[in-house]
């Protein structure tokens, strides 16, 4: 479809005619899906519901498409989920800091409009007593190894050494 339109040819003709010209070139042969008649939508099914078909089609992050107040949301909703996989507190106050420290980016910023959602600020504390929660037990110490105990007859054989 190089060529252009030619002036005085109606737009559905020339787009009927290259058309037809693909067919003779056999351009259309061999598709997938072909003779197979296309998937019908319910009248329940919104823009929203194809629109994340299409994107887990495609393997695509369906939190980068959500704006940023509500995307901000959703990561709040899953901090507990991603502090329970670190391996210490300073690292579950570190996820958190960083959190609220975004949210407070988000706060400064200019919105597109009023009804954006809001966000709020991760209860620090709470996530970290909660990881302390749902931590399993550390396993009890090792005791340090008792010092030997002196054999009597060395501190004999000591005892007549010197005398």
């Amino acid at each position: 479809m190089t060529e252009r339109k030619p002036a005085g040819m109606s737009f559905e003709t020339w787009v009927e005619s290259q058309i037809a010209q693909g067919m003779a070139r056999g351009d259309f042969e061999g598709l997938a899906g072909s003779g197979k008649p296309l998937p019908r939508r319910s009248d329940a099914d919104s823009m929203v519901d194809w629109v994340v078909a299409k994107a887990r089609q495609e393997n695509l992050d369906l939190f980068g498409m959500l704006p940023p107040g509500l995307a901000l949301r959703k990561e709040r909703e899953d901090l507990p989920r991603r502090a329970a996989e670190l391996m210490s507190e300073t690292a579950v106050r570190a996820l958190a800091e960083d959190y609220n420290a975004r949210v407070e980016a988000f706060w400064r910023r200019p919105q597109e409009s009023r009804w954006s959602p809001v966000p709020g600020l991760a209860d620090v504390e709470a996530l970290v007593a909660e990881w302390h929660r749902n931590r399993p037990p550390r396993p009890a110490l090792a005791p340090e190894p008792a010092a030997p105990e002196r054999r009597r007859w060395l501190d004999r054989w000591r005892v007549r050494r010197r005398g």
